[in-house]
């Protein structure tokens, strides 16, 4: 099963942030400083989470002790970040011949995001400054030596980080020129030079892909008409001009995910599409000629976009597919992926699994497994013996049989859509009792969706006895683009409808105790916790808004630099305020203007340096709800950005919100 985009997962290209600017001798706070609940406040909020459990927050948000291990390419490593004492996750570097323990990168006042391998002696890591996203590119030798900052600018961001095979360069996007579009750079991680490749000057119709060989060559990049045109362009490889290959509609597919070094024909590549299908699927593609050679893989219920290719030693031959269905799915191709997909089916059975690292020649893998009730266990494998042992369990402390199901549920939307999600139930739930139950929208909310596998904010609600609803609501990813298209201009709407028709179906199930039903978010989810309590007053006990939107207005107002190509398109998802009509809806679905239909008690989060939702946003609907009588409990982090990163942070708003729901729930009838 694949298992990389969950566990490995690359930064999309972020958003530029909000900044705390110096005044005088004292940092001035973003946001209202005297809106956030007292310490005494929230203590209070916790109080309420009262009984004999068996598993403390602790036990589901604490980091594990290690994690994010790989191999390095020579195989005679191994790194891994560790947590000290202070809740710091340093990287250390493991010489797998001698045993010796190196400490690489020490992680300080902001998290380390992501790391990973440059070569066989050097490593890269990311970091911004508190959440506020503008993240850096960093470079350190495997005992720490030579450390650099390889984007050493003010107020920048990373689009994409490609190193280059056998090479001391990697190829970076970043918009160090004009904070609205990114430009490629080859950087030496050695040195630190730096090298523009491309220049990107039209702010109206931008670069917004490069699209790189193995090599580091630029050999093709899309452009964003007038922000709703994709126009592919691909180099003729004899004259070196990049000719117009595709012009499609922004919500159509065609991306270029890499060349097909197996193949002698160097103009082929593999490609995702829906240009001729409602679903997504892998094609090959011949890039000169303009046409599909083959296909190499489709599904009839779900978008297929995701192929992992092997390395120089095995003749860069297509390994499997993946893609995300009812569970994450792997289709094996090569002979030496099979080899290796029915040792481990045959070993872990149901549950999902994936290779998360390797050095160059394949000799060595980690093989990460986990399902529903297992958060997740390293093993090693070595293709030669076709051992298999265990390296590392990451949270020991939570026992499989403990654990919640998250059941796969498909139910019909008031007007005839299949919906699908999940539903994850406490014991109580199976044994026939009715059970709390809290609903959790997915952020985005274009284009994402919830997946199968162990969450751990399910898991600590099942463990207060709570049902976890997780809807993919009209607009969600993966289901083809005419379910997502369905979303477009009814945010707040018929997306919100679909969630209410899933609390429906859970409710029918016997599972739920209708009287007692919360809506929590994040982000898009936060919005739509505000909007289910305004929408559907009577169905709800209470809410929590973490980092939501409550003013589309304000929202898009606030858009960073980099947001700005592509306000057309937003328009196209969510509503165009330069149309009367139009922004008319939006006011009606901007919660901070329905605040006299909310009637139910309100918690809301917020990280002060979030760059995607402001804080603004926050601010506004815990004003307008105090103002009208409301005791709205806020709390609010000014070292965190769009979400909780830091472990003290995670562990105290999960114990707040478990008392929060622990006070309404006990209050409703």
């Amino acid at each position: 099963m694949n298992l990389n985009s969950k566990i490995l997962t690359t930064a999309n290209i972020v958003i530029s942030a909000i900044m705390i600017h110096a005044q005088s001798t004292t940092a001035k706070l973003p946001g209202d400083p005297t809106l956030p609940s007292s310490k005494a406040s929230l203590e209070k909020l916790v109080s309420y989470d009262k009984g004999t459990f068996k598993y403390k927050v602790e036990d589901y948000f604490a980091r594990p002790k290690a994690s994010a291990f790989k191999i390095s390419p020579d195989g005679k490593y191994l790194s891994y970040k560790e947590k000290d004492k202070d809740m710091k996750n340093h990287v250390y570097v493991k010489e797998l011949g001698t045993g010796k323990i190196t400490k690489a990168i020490v992680e300080k006042d902001d998290l380390i995001k992501n790391y990973g391998w440059l070569n066989k002696n050097r490593l890269f890591y990311t970091q911004d400054k508190g959440g506020n996203e503008n993240i850096h590119l960093y470079a350190a030798d495997t005992d720490g030596g030579n450390l650099k900052d390889l984007t050493p600018f003010e107020g920048i961001t990373l689009g994409t980080i490609r190193p280059i095979k056998d090479t001391d360069f990697v190829v970076v996007t970043m918009n160090k020129n004009n904070k609205q579009i990114f430009e490629p750079y080859k950087i030496n991680f050695v040195t630190g030079e730096i090298t523009q490749l491309y220049e990107n000057k039209d702010v109206n119709s931008p670069i917004d892909d490069y699209i790189f060989d193995k090599d580091g060559n630029l050999r093709g990049y899309t452009v964003l008409e007038n922000g709703l045109t994709t126009k592919t362009y691909y180099k003729d490889l004899q004259t070196g001009k990049f000719n117009l290959l595709k012009s499609t509609d922004w919500s159509d597919t065609f991306n270029i995910i890499r060349f097909n070094d197996n193949s002698k024909n160097k103009d082929e590549a593999y490609v995702v599409t829906n240009l001729d299908s409602d679903k997504s699927k892998i094609v090959l593609y011949d890039l000169k000629k303009n046409a599909v050679i083959k296909e190499v893989y489709s599904h009839p219920v779900y978008d297929v976009n995701s192929i992992s290719v092997a390395g120089k030693n095995r003749n860069y031959e297509l390994d499997y597919i993946s893609y995300n269905g009812v569970k994450g799915e792997t289709v094996p191709v090569s002979k030496f992926y099979k080899e290796i997909d029915d040792k481990l089916k045959a070993q872990f059975k149901d549950k999902e699994f994936g290779i998360v690292s390797s050095d160059d020649n394949n000799e060595k893998l980690l093989v990460i497994v986990a399902s529903d009730k297992l958060y997740g266990t390293y093993y090693e494998y070595d293709t030669k013996t076709k051992e298999l042992k265990l390296l590392y369990n990451l949270m020991p402390q939570l026992k499989e049989e403990d654990m919640a199901e998250m059941r796969p549920i498909e139910f019909k939307s008031r007007d005839g859509l299949t919906i699908h999600g999940y539903i994850t139930l406490p014991k109580a739930a199976l044994e026939g009792k009715k059970v709390p139950l809290v609903v959790n929208p997915h952020g985005g909310p274009q284009g994402i969706r919830d997946d199968w596998g162990f969450n751990p904010e399910t898991q600590l609600f099942a463990s207060r006895g709570y049902a976890t609803l997780q809807v993919n609501f009209r607009i969600s990813g993966g289901y083809g683009k005419g379910f997502q298209k369905a979303g477009y201009k009814q945010i707040g709407r018929k997306a919100m409808d679909d969630v209410e028709d899933g609390v429906k179906y859970a409710i029918s199930q016997g599972w739920v105790d209708k009287d007692k039903v919360a809506i929590y978010g994040g982000s898009h989810g936060g919005y739509a916790t505000l909007m289910g309590l305004i929408k559907t007053p009577d169905l709800y006990a209470c809410g929590v808004d973490y980092v939501g939107v409550s003013n589309i207005f304000t929202f898009f107002a606030s858009f960073p630099e980099y947001w700005k190509p592509y306000k057309e398109m937003v328009k196209q998802i969510w509503y165009d305020l330069d149309n009367p009509e139009e922004a008319k809806i939006a006011k009606e679905v901007s919660p901070v203007y329905q605040i006299d239909k909310i009637k139910k008690p309100l918690f809301v989060v917020q990280g002060a340096n979030d760059p995607r939702v402001n804080i603004n946003e926050s601010d506004q609907i815990v004003k307008a709800m105090r103002a009208k009588g409301f005791e709205v409990p806020y709390m609010v982090k000014y070292d965190e950005g769009h979400g909780f990163g830091k472990e003290p942070n995670r562990i105290e708003l999960y114990k707040s919100m478990l008392g929060f729901f622990a006070e309404n729930f006990n209050k409703s009838k």
